[in-house]
């Protein structure tokens, strides 16, 4: 086994496991890390292969099982708009292929690199939004402009969710992408 295949290994076990610990909780942010899962996907699709991604739903789909069956979270969010978490997720992975064939090392990529996470983290927030809106069968008490306003307030926390760990991740790839390192992303 070559170099670069065992260190894309350990990334992807790292994505999995960082996605793992954070997401069994992430109903309760107050008192454990914020789930890590938008920048999971955003990194999986810019570092790994297309395989990944299937993958990465399972964690996802697992992680939320274990949380509602076995530790005590709230299953209130899991309900039909749940399978729409697939484009939200799909909407972050590929904007990582989407950068991984224009990423070069320079000032400017990271320009892009944070135009691609800010756009597709919108994106995914409204897909999650629109999709639990339109298809959870608890809102039909509310017009679209009363959800949109309610959910609204959560827009800075969900992107915030994913700087926190987009920002390190892009410090530790700097520092591990010089060429003796030989780490590279799935553009490469």
């Amino acid at each position: 086994m070559n170099h670069i295949r065992i260190k894309r290994i350990a990334l992807f076990a790292a994505l999995f496991g960082l996605m793992a610990a954070t997401r069994s909780h992430h109903f309760d942010s107050m008192t454990h890390l914020p789930d890590a899962s938008l920048a999971v996907f955003l990194m999986a699709g810019f570092l790994l292969s297309a395989v990944a991604f299937p993958v990465l739903l399972l964690v996802a789909g697992a992680a939320d099982y274990f949380a509602i069956n076995y530790a005590g979270v709230s299953g209130w969010c899991f309900s039909p708009a749940y399978w729409f978490l697939i484009p939200t997720y799909a909407a972050l992975f590929y904007a990582g292929r989407f950068y991984a064939t224009r990423h070069t090392a320079n000032l400017r990529s990271l320009g892009l690199f944070a135009t691609v996470a800010l756009v597709s983290t919108t994106a995914a927030f409204v897909i999650s939004n629109v999709s639990f809106y339109l298809f959870a069968g608890r809102f039909s008490d509310m017009t679209v402009m009363q959800y949109a306003n309610s959910v609204a307030q959560y827009f800075l926390p969900y992107q915030l969710s994913a700087l926190i760990y987009l920002v390190p991740a892009v410090l530790l790839y700097a520092v591990l992408s010089k060429p003796a390192s030989g780490l590279q992303h799935a553009g490469q």
